[in-house]
C-alpha cells in the first residue's frame, strides 16, 4: 500500500475505513495520529494540572505536560487501494473510558498501542476489543530506552488471543506508523466474514 500526503486530491473513488488508535495513558497515541495524517489533526489536549496529575500516574512519563480528554482525527489515503483511513485516538485514562463506545461505532479495526516501560497500562484496551471482536493488532512503541519485547514475549504478556499481530513502531515516524496501519486493514480483511 503506497500512501499519500496530499490533502487536495479528492478526484479518486475511495473505500472510508474508521480505524480507533487506543491504548493507555501516555503511550503515544496522539503523537501516531499526528505523524501519519495527511490533514492538520484534531486533537483536545489540555494541560496536565496539578488536581489531574493526582489522578493520572506519570511514573515513567514524568515529563508528559498534556493529556488527550476527547479524542483525536486524522485521516491518511492510499489512493492506490482506493482507501482513506479515519483515525480516532482515544483518550488513555480510565476517567474518560465512557467515550471508547462512541468513538468505537463503525470501526472496522484498531490499534492498541504500548508502551513496554507500563506493559499493565495495555490490558484495559486489549480487553475491550477482545470483548467486542473488533480486529486488532498490538503496535508496541519503541520509545528510546526501553525493552524491546519480541512479539511472542508481548503475546504472553498480554495473552493475546493466537493470530493477534504485534508489530513494532516508533509513532513518532510516518512511515513506521503507516506500517502499523497496513497491518491493521490486512487483519481486519482477514478476520472480517464476508
Amino acid at each position: 500500500m503506497d500512501s499519500k500526503t496530499s490533502d487536495d486530491d479528492e478526484s479518486f473513488p475511495f473505500v472510508p475505513l474508521k480505524i480507533l488508535v487506543a491504548g493507555g495513558f501516555g503511550v503515544g497515541k496522539t503523537t501516531l495520529v499526528k505523524s501519519v495524517s495527511e490533514i492538520t489533526p484534531v486533537t483536545t489536549e489540555a494541560l496536565i494540572t496539578a488536581a489531574s496529575a493526582q489522578l493520572d500516574r506519570l511514573d515513567g512519563i514524568e515529563g508528559k505536560t498534556t493529556t488527550t480528554v476527547a479524542m483525536d482525527f486524522g485521516r491518511i489515503s492510499f489512493p492506490a487501494q482506493k482507501l482513506k483511513l479515519y483515525l480516532w485516538g482515544t483518550p488513555g485514562q480510565d476517567r474518560f473510558w465512557f467515550m471508547w463506545d462512541e468513538l468505537a461505532l463503525g470501526a472496522v479495526g484498531a490499534v492498541v498501542l504500548v508502551d513496554t516501560r507500563r506493559l499493565a497500562d495495555s490490558f484495559a484496551a486489549v480487553e475491550y476489543f477482545l470483548d467486542r471482536d473488533l480486529p486488532f493488532v498490538v503496535a508496541v512503541n519503541e520509545f528510546d530506552g526501553s525493552y524491546q519485547y519480541t512479539g511472542d514475549e508481548i503475546t504472553d504478556a498480554l495473552a493475546l488471543r493466537p493470530g493477534v499481530p504485534v508489530v513494532h513502531c516508533d509513532a513518532r515516524l510516518a512511515r513506521s506508523v503507516t506500517d502499523v496501519l497496513i497491518a491493521v486493514v490486512k487483519h481486519s480483511l482477514a478476520t472480517t466474514p464476508t
